[in-house]
């Protein structure tokens, strides 16, 4: 299932908003260049790659979703979704090299805008157009 379908189904569900959240979510915390280089930093480049090239996506775990993104921020997110830390690193494992994935066709995701109003543009193209 692609991300896309995901977020539909997301959205059928009534989780529009926790999308909208993540999306948020990751603008505070840099936005999407940001967390890739904490993650290349922490020894994930290879996996980043794997993120931006189209080919099949290499998975984190949610220990090294904490690890590399840190428990306070991680929590931030948990909070504002009103889950548990755990389950929000698992969450962000499954769909943070989606959201990668998805915004980086080129490979390499654009600088032009804010990830929640090119989330948003996407998913209304891919609705009306």
């Amino acid at each position: 299932m692609g991300f896309f379908d995901q977020v539909t189904g997301m959205m059928r569900g009534g989780d529009a908003d926790k999308f909208k959240v993540i999306l948020t979510w990751i603008n505070e915390q840099g936005g999407i260049q940001a967390i890739l280089e904490q993650f290349r930093e922490k020894g994930f480049s290879d996996v980043v790659t794997s993120w931006l090239s189209g080919a099949h996506n290499q998975s984190v775990s949610p220990e090294q979703i904490q690890d590399v993104l840190g428990t306070p921020a991680i929590s931030g997110l948990a909070e504002k979704l009103g889950i548990d830390v755990g389950s929000a690193s698992q969450l962000l494992a499954e769909q943070f090299p989606k959201i990668v994935d998805t915004l980086s066709p080129a490979g390499e995701v654009a600088h032009d805008e804010d990830l929640l109003t090119k989330g948003f543009h996407m998913l209304k193209d891919k609705f009306f157009s």
